[in-house]
């Protein structure tokens, strides 16, 4: 019986196929020779094509053919050279794999591809190669630290840490940079969030790229803001994240809910706690966003407590004043006013909220002239927290740093869109 044959390019310039070979335990194996004739003398760097002898033989695994296992086996072409005195030989270097190196190139693309919002344990499962295999494709591809030479411009800065192990204090700070395109980029995962190492870290970014920088997003943390003062330009406009004041303000509103909840239990009836089940979602949700019923839950609850209905009207203005287009000037106005609200209603639990806005004023009205946030830095941060839980007791800069960049880049590395 006659078995139907297919062709398929190999795609790798300058090679001659000899054999292809389906092994018993179903690899498929491509015997190969270079076609290029000659090599660089590795001592004095002159041309030399005189063959002295052939390599070992040298097995590269390759993209599979129909799902099989496939490598490529050749034996590389030793060369001598006739202008040095001791008559060096060189082995001829192909630029399709690495000296050194138990893949080809184009495999290490295919690497890439797969480890990209993958683990090292499960490409290594799923292409049966080894775990070492694929950290040093890794290491080689990716880089430890950023390359500022792959920069044009850094338009926008983002800040904000991140804590590695959960349960623990041990916060890195997260650098990263957005286009006006929406494409994000990692450029720093540092060791910690003091001011001393966010600045360090700022002031290597070159000096041709510091210029290019517009916009520096930041939570209220000094250390972030005064290091982006202390170094970049006057020209760029360092704003505290309105994401960041938000959930200082809906603090409050979820402590009072807390507070009135407890009060609420034992004053009121099994029945009538029970109809104000789920205010705690509700109230954390934007009004305008809720159903009909949820709605009616909510001004249950206010029925009950005046107190949280304040609180809750006043956060969501101070929301709203965001959402609107104000100029900075107009903005700091109205924020002013509605402070002064705040503190003619006389309820305490808005002071320390209300001491960080007159302290950060500037900081956060900024906003309003370019209306740029941190919202893709807490994107990322939660990329990164799902890497985590995937990676599990991943706790090295350089590794993390590597992850997140294959992450976010790891298709384009790859060849892939």
């Amino acid at each position: 019986m006659t078995q139907e044959r297919i062709s398929i390019s190999l795609d790798i310039q300058g090679v001659k196929i000899n054999d292809v070979v389906v092994t018993p335990c179903g690899e498929v194996h491509i015997y190969v020779t270079s076609t290029i004739n000659g090599t660089r003398c590795h001592r004095c760097g002159g041309e030399i094509n005189r063959v002295h002898e052939y390599d070992r033989e040298i097995k590269l695994r390759h993209l599979s053919v129909l799902n099989k296992p496939t490598y490529i086996i050749i034996k590389p072409v030793r060369y001598i050279c006739d202008f040095c005195c001791e008559h060096t030989t060189t082995t001829q270097r192909l630029d399709w794999y690495n000296q050194r190196c138990s893949v080809t190139r184009a495999y290490e693309e295919h690497i890439l591809q797969q480890l990209t919002n993958s683990t090292v344990q499960d490409v290594s499962r799923k292409e049966k190669i080894g775990y070492d295999t694929i950290e040093d494709i890794l290491e080689r591809r990716i880089g430890k630290n950023v390359t500022w030479e792959d920069f044009y411009e850094l338009p926008t800065i983002g800040i904000d840490d991140l804590s590695i192990r959960k349960g623990h204090r041990n916060f890195s700070t997260i650098v990263t940079v957005r286009y006006e395109s929406g494409d994000i980029k990692i450029i720093g995962v540092l060791e910690n969030r003091e001011k001393s190492t966010v600045k360090d870290f700022l002031l290597s970014i070159p000096e041709r790229l510091r210029d290019t920088v517009h916009n520096v997003c930041t939570d209220l943390y000094e250390g972030y803001t005064e290091s982006a003062r202390e170094v970049f330009k006057d020209g760029v406009l360092i704003t505290a994240d309105r994401f960041h004041i938000e959930k200082l303000h809906r603090k409050v509103v979820d402590h009072v809910r807390k507070i009135e909840m407890r009060r609420l239990k034992k004053e009121l009836s099994k029945e009538e706690y029970k109809e104000l089940k789920g205010a705690m979602w509700f109230i954390r949700n934007k009004f305008d966003n809720l159903t009909a019923e949820e709605k009616k839950v909510l001004e249950e609850l206010f029925k009950h407590s005046p107190l949280l209905a304040i609180v809750y009207i006043l956060s969501t203005v101070l929301t709203g004043i965001f959402d609107k287009p104000y100029t900075k000037l107009e903005a700091e106005g109205m924020i002013r006013a509605w402070m002064s609200i705040v503190k003619e209603e006389n309820l305490g639990y808005f002071d320390t909220f209300l001491n960080t806005l007159e302290e950060k004023m500037n900081l956060i009205t900024n906003y309003f002239v370019r209306r740029k946030n941190s919202g893709f830095v807490e994107g990322l941060n939660h990329k990164i927290r799902v890497l985590f839980g995937r990676c599990y007791g991943m706790l090295n800069k350089i590794h993390i740093f590597q992850r997140i960049n294959l992450d976010l880049s790891g298709y384009d590395l790859s060849g892939y869109s």
